[in-house]
């Protein structure tokens, strides 16, 4: 049988989810909200599918440790045979590079839990600070300006240089920024499509 939801063109999904959200006006303006209507547009397109927020990983039977404990938005059929998970970000207090390192957090995090048996897995940024797409072009930034590929050991910004902080990526992954409007842009990675 042949998996229903998420997504056979994560690409397709997300601009059909900003869309939706441009078309009705819908005003995105912190990281719960993002949540909030981004669950309720799966609810409506996918109903035969359970959407919760902020699920633990031990709901899924996952007691392994993992980077984060909660998933921001967790899909899944009643059976639990077909599980999704997706992790937003939408900064808003500045914080440009340790945010930017946040991002990176969540990749790994979707990355353990594909390991662990989920579906595929998803993480989708939404900004309205240019900070974090243009300007100055070293260290993390560059990441995020030039490159635009997120791969191997990544150092924590802020870290005390004696005791380095780094998440390091299984995979390697492009993405592309997304401008939404003149004050909003977005990337998406669909983990599952490197793994």
């Amino acid at each position: 049988m042949e998996n229903k939801f998420i997504i056979k063109n994560f690409n397709d999904f997300t601009n059909s989810f900003f869309n939706y959200k441009k078309k009705n006006e819908i005003d995105i303006y912190n990281e719960f909200s993002f949540q909030h209507e981004l669950g309720i547009f799966i609810k409506n397109n996918f109903p035969e599918y359970k959407v919760e927020f902020e699920r633990n990983v031990s709901f899924f039977e996952i007691t392994e440790d993992t980077i984060k404990k909660e998933i921001d938005i967790s899909v899944f059929s009643p059976d639990k045979k077909e599980k999704y998970a997706i992790e937003l970000k939408f900064p808003r207090n500045g914080q440009v590079p340790e945010q930017m390192y946040s991002f990176v957090k969540d990749i790994r995090f979707m990355e353990e839990l594909k390991h662990f048996g989920f579906t595929n897995t998803y993480t989708i940024v939404l900004v309205d600070n240019p900070q974090f797409y243009s300007g100055k072009s070293s260290g993390i930034y560059k990441i995020f300006r030039d490159t635009h590929q997120i791969d191997g050991k990544i150092l924590k910004p802020t870290a005390n240089y004696s005791k380095s902080e780094f998440i390091e990526l299984q995979n390697s992954y492009t993405f592309n920024w997304n401008k939404l409007d003149d004050n909003q842009s977005y990337f998406f990675i669909d983990i599952s499509k490197y793994m």
